[in-house]
């Protein structure tokens, strides 16, 4: 167990920093490159936003790739950034390229919350009563449509605008043998979409290695397809899924989620 790798899938140059911070607690890591994001280019109706969004209230953005379109956009669109906007993030990830790269203040879910998800940012006070305000929601093409609809529920007029596009890619043939033996420490997923897709490589060896996941509702959707082992990572960033990383290896100091397991 000691000299095997830990296997992430975060796609991009994100895995970058995720496979830092495991290896600084001295474990091997291994990229599976199973997801590549495309940058959509402009159209019309997407353009017309980005000159329009002065208009808005609040802007959301939903992950690190969405905010670089965003940034890329503002600097293409506004030489200088419009002001009276409010910014959110679903994580801390994403709230820290906006800052660095935009300078603005960007409200992010409580640490309370104890995760970076969507539900935790809809329970932020600001996004409770939203009667008429304009929200741009900056995301990929598909994915959830819970913000964009509690935030139409509560009274918001939602422009949803997809600015990339996920395209899955099956894992390299030897990446696949790995899965099917489950030979590997832990792996680590931090996207619905990804861990269905892997689900499909996944024989019982690989469902009985520790599964490190960034939310509860992940840790659900991994009891669903039939992953023994999920541990719940205190959010999506390299720090937090490194230190669960290290906690899966200590079975007894893992949290596993058994309620999920129990629903799957």
């Amino acid at each position: 167990m000691a000299d095997l790798p830990v296997l992430i899938s975060r796609p991009g140059e994100r895995a970058g920093p995720l496979a830092a911070a495991i290896e600084a607690r001295g474990l091997d890591v291994l990229r599976l490159d199973v997801m590549r994001l495309e940058a959509l280019p402009d159209a019309p109706a997407t353009r017309t936003a980005w000159l329009d969004i002065d208009h808005f209230h609040k802007v959301v953005v939903v992950s690190p790739f969405a905010a670089e379109c965003l940034v890329e956009a503002l600097d293409r669109y506004w030489p200088q950034l419009p002001v009276g906007i409010d910014f959110y993030a679903v994580g801390a990830s994403t709230a820290a390229l906006l800052h660095r790269r935009l300078g603005v203040r960007v409200h992010v879910p409580s640490p309370s919350a104890g995760e970076d998800t969507s539900e935790a940012l809809l329970r932020l006070a600001s996004l409770q009563a939203l009667d008429a305000r304009r929200v741009l929601l900056v995301a990929g093409e598909g994915g959830r449509a819970l913000i964009a609809e509690t935030l139409a529920a509560r009274g918001a007029r939602v422009r949803r605008l997809a600015v990339y596009r996920r395209r899955l890619l099956d894992p390299e043939p030897a990446m696949q043998a790995r899965l099917a033996a489950g030979d590997y420490r832990a792996l680590v997923v931090s996207s619905g979409e990804i861990l269905e897709h892997l689900a499909r490589w996944c024989t019982d060896a690989a469902l009985n290695q520790p599964l490190i996941v960034s939310s509860a509702r992940l840790a659900t959707l991994a009891g669903r397809l039939g992953f023994r082992f999920p541990v719940v990572a205190s959010g999506a960033t390299p720090a937090a899924l490194a230190v669960a990383v290290a906690r899966s290896s200590a079975p007894e100091e893992a949290d596993v989620d058994h309620d999920d397991l129990e629903k799957g």
